[in-house]
């Protein structure tokens, strides 16, 4: 392993809890799961609205439902998609198409027909698991016709909730569920009710099996399937547990399972991770769920005690905004996490101040399982602004963006793109040898398309997206440096920056903002940009400000410029 600066200075300091390099099991991810059911059968895994599955409970229908996929006639590699939000079907089915020696296809429930119909013909899945739900099934049904789409199993949520309220709300019609099935598609429980359990395992490489396609835009905005293999899951789930602090012993450690598990940033570090700390899993299948929203959320928080929360900004903010936060105990929580998105430095006070939970920023992609860096969690270890150092066995490296075989040194002023080599980087993209080539650098380290720099001590910093820079009058003007001022404002819930078309500067500085209720009407576009004019050069300075309810999100809380982007192209055009 290379001699690298957070190895000689962070770890010895505020990493002395954890080991530098780690000697991983060559297993197969479900064996994580066997292995916790073996040693805490009747410890509680999942809670979902009041019913709890212990761990040998989930596992043994993992075993019943591999049975059924190998009945079917699937094969080693054959690919069975997952359809559905955050419920305590996803890990039974999830590892249930490993135990068969298949690969999960994970699918947005958010995708439109269309968008489903190119992920189910992209991946070749021949099976799907979808939820009894109208937002969902008639989707399947659809499309299912014009994919490779063999076998549909829909799954009804009544068996997972306690019986008095699976009766009362199957009486009172408050379950969502499709009256007109095809005859054809099969009901999960019903399918594994009466199976024996799958005992024989295919034999698979984890280092090169896929376990997972998950789809991302990646650097480019194309729809592409990273694929993860065993290892990759193995590898980042072990490095992850190994940096958290402070550490619990099994069965006391309460994860919320509030991200979407067809996400890596939620599946890894909440549905997975929780399994390998012998943890509780709080199943939330809508976060924005209650009135006003995220009030069950909250309600979880303080039922459960979770210690464990791991968020993007948009779900911290949306939080603090809430106006019945303050009658809601939220000490239980210990670890805060904030990824997917940049934490804005003022979110990350508010909430500190008003719930006493420290939260580190980290830093992943998809094509990575996806954690690479965390800030230490230790007192005194994190850096406020920094996604913190990486995790075991991961390098990561500044290069230079128009030339990435040569690597930069340490520095703010040495800014370039991040490149990373480590047992969590992926296999490399379902079908797309071209994009391969891309997102690969000449040494074989992974490209982020991420901006940013490491200082001294070997701390990293991301200072924008390689594609979302904007270039006005020949100055490098990058959005997350705009947008942290703007949330500075004390009026300012929300905002997004983004590179206009500008006939004198070739291009020039948006930014959309969301209001705090309580000021909207009060404050003006002059207020705006008078603001920046106070914390920035003027080159960096917003020309256009537009106020908006909200703005577009990702299904993880990620705002998506590209969106605003595209709205203000058809504008101009």
């Amino acid at each position: 392993m290379p001699k690298t600066p957070w190895l000689e200075k962070v770890w010895p300091k505020y990493l002395d809890f954890a080991r530098q390099k780690i000697d991983y099991p060559v297993i197969p991810l479900y064996e994580m799961l066997e292995e916790t059911a073996r040693k805490y059968p009747d410890y509680t895994y999942t809670i979902f609205m009041g019913k709890s599955l212990t761990y040998r409970e989930v596992n043994e229908m993992a075993d019943k439902f591999a049975r059924s996929l190998k009945d079917f006639g699937l094969k080693k590699g054959d690919r069975v998609a997952i359809y559905m939000p955050n419920n305590p079907y996803w890990p039974i089915a999830f590892f249930g198409i490993l135990k068969a020696g298949c690969t999960v296809v994970a699918t947005n429930p958010l995708y439109t027909a269309p968008e489903l119909k190119f992920q189910m013909n992209d991946s070749g899945a021949r099976a799907i698991v979808v939820l009894d739900h109208p937002s969902f099934y008639p989707k399947v049904k659809e499309v299912e016709k014009e994919t490779p789409l063999e076998h549909v199993i829909y799954a009804n949520l009544k068996p997972m909730l306690p019986k008095m309220k699976a009766l009362l709300g199957g009486l009172l019609g408050k379950i969502p569920e499709v009256k007109d099935k095809d005859p054809k598609h099969l009901d999960f429980m019903e399918l594994i009710k009466d199976k024996e359990p799958l005992k024989e395992r295919e034999q698979i490489n984890p280092k090169e099996e896929v376990a997972l396609i998950l789809y991302t835009g990646g650097t480019t905005g194309t729809p592409k399937g990273a694929m993860l293999t065993h290892m990759n899951f193995v590898s980042n789930v072990m490095g992850t547990a190994e940096i958290m602090w402070p550490k619990f012993e099994p069965g006391k450690a309460v994860f919320m399972g509030a991200l979407p598990w067809f996400h890596s940033y939620g599946l890894t570090t909440a549905m997975i991770l929780s399994i390998f700390m012998v943890a509780k899993l709080i199943v939330i299948a809508d976060p924005r769920a209650g009135d006003p929203p995220f009030t069950d959320l909250l309600k979880a928080i303080q039922k459960y005690g979770p210690t464990h929360f791991n968020a993007v900004p948009t779900l911290y903010g949306a939080l603090l905004n809430h106006p019945d936060i303050e009658k809601y105990d939220l000490s239980s929580i210990k670890i805060c996490v904030s990824g997917a998105a940049p934490l804005p430095l003022e979110l990350m006070k508010q909430w500190e101040a008003k719930t006493g939970a420290v939260i580190v920023e980290g830093y992943g992609l998809t094509e990575t399982s996806p954690v690479v860096c965390v800030n230490p969690m230790k007192p005194g270890g994190r850096k406020p602004g920094s996604i913190g150092v990486p995790i075991p066995d991961t390098i990561v490296k500044i290069v230079d963006i128009d030339d990435p075989s040569k690597e930069l040194p340490p520095g703010k002023e040495n800014e370039g793109e991040l490149a990373i080599r480590g047992p969590q980087v992926m296999k490399g993209y379902w079908n797309r040898p071209e994009e391969n080539e891309k997102i690969f650098g000449p040494d074989g380290y992974l490209l982020t398309g991420d901006i940013g720099y490491i200082d001294e001590e070997g701390y990293f910093y991301i200072t924008d997206r390689k594609k979302d820079m904007i270039n006005a009058s020949g100055y490098k003007v990058f959005p997350r440096e705009v947008e942290e001022v703007l949330f500075q404002h004390e009026a300012v819930m929300n905002a997004a920056v983004i590179g206009v078309p500008d006939p004198k500067r070739g291009e020039t500085v948006k930014a959309f903002v969301v209001l705090k209720p309580e000021y909207k009407g009060k404050v003006t576009e002059e207020d705006i940009k008078k603001f920046c004019r106070e914390h920035l050069a003027a080159y960096k300075v917003p020309q256009f400000v537009e106020f908006r309810e909200e703005l577009p999100l990702s299904a993880v809380g990620k705002v998506l410029r590209r969106v605003l982007k595209e709205e203000e192209r058809k504008k101009t055009s």
